[in-house]
């Protein structure tokens, strides 16, 4: 998952506003990055049956995007969803949420990170060989991607809009031609190994499915750049979801009928292995290639998206003055340091016997972490409708739409399970605590409140 490739279209849209057709790609783009690479094998170790989930998430996440797309409307002041909590919170609401979807980040670059190794061990098995050599790995590639990352934004944008291709090609081209090798009896094999309910199907990879559809809350930063935003941008967040959507449901439904449920639970790259299964082990090893390029091209874009997201906070007096300093190159080197040193300590704690297992805790934490501020800054859509003086009827509509995405990213967090709820929890607690450090450089001083 990256979100470079929408940050070059919206510098091209800035000489040429978008139309309807031009937004609904970006958005697409905007999340079909790595998030979805690694998922098949860890839907595999459910079964067959873990695709409902596709569907649960599927409607969670077009309302959650249709309520950005309208908060994105009423509020284009910077800072996205911590803009808006702060409508409804103030300065805590706009710190806790951009600190819980900071960290989200920072979690969400580790699994990458796993993403990549995984691929590349199709390559170098000693890689994965054990839980050390794996978590080793990790940590070995987060710094190479974050020291690539101190040339400056022009080289990593560049790079972060062509990489994502080696995502979008195999897993659109499976969409499209895998159904020729296609088997009912292997799907039906992998339908419930487990013996699962059909409401423990639907909820069983929740916080998975949810992971590949991160970053749909950039998409109204785009409503500027739009021939006509008050129509564009809903559409096109509805249009640009529902288009990963399909995308994603159909992929990962037709791997389960190309390669058996026990081989696919046990890859560490599952569409190499559906292409190699489909074709031969050489053009598996191409899509493997192209999986790694597209997961080292995804980390370095969200390095340097998270240094320059812990800046833009910094500039506001709500983060340490150290994520302010760039270098020559107009890169926030000393923030990449920490944020390398902090992923490295992600990757020790989330260490797992095996790397599916990783990957999922991280996804747990990073959904846990990011739909947390779905809810807060989505419930202040309430207040700025009410501010903004909208109809009747388009307020009861809004707002439907907007409960709808809070109970889904509520159901979210249950389903991460109790791990990464408590992790989340453990995460908020330390953020009202450094928000209550911060909390005076907001508070006029007594001698300079005018009294009447």
């Amino acid at each position: 998952m990256t979100e470079h490739s929408l940050n070059v279209a919206m510098e091209a849209a800035s000489k040429k506003k978008m139309n309807l057709v031009q937004l609904t790609f970006i958005v697409a783009v905007n999340m079909m990055g790595s998030g979805i690479i690694m998922l098949p094998a860890n839907m595999a170790q459910v079964g067959a049956i873990s695709l409902l989930s596709w569907l649960v998430t599927a409607v969670g996440s077009m309302a959650i995007a249709y309520g950005f797309a309208q908060a994105g409307l009423f509020n284009q002041r910077p800072g996205g969803m911590s803009a808006y909590a702060e409508d409804a919170y103030g300065k805590p609401g706009y710190f806790l949420v951009f600190l819980l979807y900071f960290l989200s980040l920072a979690v969400g670059n580790v699994a990458i990170g796993i993403s990549a190794v995984g691929y590349l061990a199709g390559f170098f098995p000693w890689l994965t060989s054990t839980p050390i050599a794996t978590c080793v790995s990790l940590i070995i590639l987060l710094w190479l991607t974050t020291v690539a990352n101190f040339g400056g934004p022009r080289v990593t944008g560049r790079i972060g809009s062509i990489t994502v291709w080696g995502v979008i090609l195999p897993v659109g081209l499976l969409c499209v031609i895998g159904w020729a090798w296609f088997s009912s009896e292997v799907f039906a094999a992998a339908w419930n190994p487990n013996g699962l309910t059909l409401v423990q199907g639907m909820g069983s990879s929740i916080s998975l499915t949810l992971w590949a559809f991160l970053g749909m809350e950039s998409a109204a930063q785009n409503s500027d750049a739009v021939e006509n935003p008050k129509r564009d941008v809903p559409l096109a967040c509805l249009f640009g979801t529902l288009g990963a959507a399909i995308i994603y449901i159909l992929s990962t439904t037709v791997i389960q009928g190309i390669v058996p449920n026990a081989e696919l639970a046990a890859s560490t790259g599952p569409f190499a292995l559906a292409f190699a299964t489909m074709f031969n082990p050489a053009i598996g090893s191409v899509v493997m290639a192209l999986a790694v390029l597209a997961c080292v091209g995804s980390l370095l874009g969200w390095q340097f998206t998270i240094a320059q997201t812990a800046r833009a906070a910094a500039d506001e007096r709500m983060f340490p003055s150290l994520f302010s300093r760039v270098n020559e190159m107009g890169a926030p080197v000393t923030g990449m340091i920490v944020m390398g040193v902090v992923q490295s300590l992600l990757a020790l704690m989330t260490i797992s016997p095996t790397l599916n297992e990783q990957f999922a805790a991280l996804v747990n934490l990073a959904v846990v972490t990011n739909v947390l501020p779905y809810i807060i800054s989505l419930s202040a859509l309430f207040v700025m409708m009410r501010a903004a003086g909208v109809a009747e009827s388009k307020f009861r509509l809004n707002s439907s739409i907007a409960i709808v995405g809070m109970l889904y990213s509520v159901f979210a967090i249950y389903a991460s399970g109790k791990d990464a709820v408590l992790g989340g929890m453990l995460v908020t607690g330390i953020a009202f605590i450094i928000y209550g450090l911060i909390a005076p450089r907001f508070t006029p001083r007594p001698g300079n409140v005018k009294t009447a």
